[in-house]
């Protein structure tokens, strides 16, 4: 049996999950697929941290989105909280950076895009082991807990009336001179009126065996595995993020606190080593030394969706008419996402962009 919506998302992670709420907010029916449970790469994966590391070293693109979703997160948090019961735990506990040689820079960031700041150089919390370089504190950047994220936008989804359809294998998708006609699964069919692909780094794939006639070449997004560890600390251990180096705690409300991460280059394989288990250990017990009195309790790999500049795609592909790209976030797939959902629905209604669209296009210049 086919059915139909007018939507219909391929990837539900938290970039897929948001679009689908902003478009569904907007009055049109949307159907989300994934080929495992929803939000369970990269978007369960990862830290959580809203600002990404050391932002005035990355693509003013990157900039743009996070800018714009800064302020949508309290309140994406307060009604995720209200209609569905569970918190996803927007806290807004600050950020402390012990180390910033580019420090004119940092500040010049932090002016030009309002972010509130203030040198710490006598305000190091007791417990943390560091020296210092010119260390600078952002006491308004948020956290959420993003397996908590995942979970909330599901129930509202759900309630919404936003068709989910999880393990859901695609076997073909059949292309009428330039248009998404129809989706064959292994759970039945679905005709197509407007389809994104938001499937992160499994993204190029998808479009290379489903999409082989096109002359656009598939998104340049490359799988980046990143390993983390989880500490069964006591609330109020540690109650700011810390990051040092390429490295960071992470406390969350509970007291737990993660540490992380690594950067691995090309690869799918979420197995963790005990190479990275060591080295984000050292880091964390060096940093924070009563951690060694806590239980480590979880190591785990994820798999982000990489770019060569971290920016991501998020266009109207130029000849499949109907068929969209939201991918390719990296490691800020959580501090874009509601300015990167907003977007994809601005070009699929075709409503003045809320951000400048161009850095985003699927044929912008490598």
């Amino acid at each position: 049996m086919t059915t139909n919506t007018e939507i219909t998302l391929i990837g539900g992670g938290i970039i897929g999950l948001l679009t689908a709420r902003e478009l569904h907010k907007s009055g049109l029916s949307v159907t989300v697929i994934d080929k495992g449970e929803l939000g369970k790469e990269s978007s369960w994966a990862g830290g959580g941290i809203l600002l990404p590391l050391y932002p005035w070293r990355q693509h003013r693109a990157i900039t743009q989105l996070v800018v714009a979703s800064l302020p949508l997160y309290p309140l994406l948090a307060a009604e995720l909280s209200e209609e569905t019961g569970i918190s996803p735990e927007w806290n807004p506990c600050g950020l402390l950076i012990t180390k910033n040689p580019d420090f004119i820079e940092a500040i010049e960031w932090c002016k030009s895009n309002n972010i509130v700041f203030a040198e710490a150089e006598k305000s190091i919390p007791d417990g943390l082991v560091t020296t210092p370089e010119r260390p600078l504190w952002l006491p308004q950047i948020a956290q959420i807990r993003n397996p908590r994220l995942v979970r909330s936008l599901k129930q509202d989804l759900l309630q919404r009336g936003v068709r989910l359809i999880e393990h859901c294998e695609i076997t073909g998708i059949r292309v009428n001179h330039d248009r998404v006609d129809s989706i064959a699964t292994d759970k039945g069919g679905l005709a197509v009126d407007q389809l994104i692909i938001s499937a992160g780094a499994w993204t190029p794939a998808f479009i290379s065996r489903f999409f082989p006639a096109i002359r656009q070449t598939a998104p340049a997004i490359a799988p980046v595995k990143g390993q983390m560890l989880l500490f069964a600390a006591k609330p109020g251990e540690l109650r700011s993020i810390v990051l040092e180096g390429d490295q960071y705690l992470i406390p969350r409300l509970d007291g737990h606190i993660l540490a992380g991460s690594t950067v691995e280059q090309n690869t799918f394989d979420k197995n963790t080593t005990v190479e990275a288990k060591d080295q984000i250990s050292r880091f964390a017990y060096k940093l924070m030394p009563a951690l060694r009195d806590f239980p480590l309790v979880k190591h785990w790999a994820g798999i982000r969706p990489g770019t060569q500049d971290g920016v991501p795609y998020i266009d109207r592909h130029p000849e499949i008419c109907n068929l969209s790209i939201n991918a390719g976030h990296f490691r800020n797939g959580l501090a874009m996402a509601p300015a990167s959902a907003k977007l994809m629905a601005d070009l699929i209604l075709d409503r003045p962009a809320s951000v400048n669209h161009e850095p985003y296009r699927l044929n912008r210049p490598a």
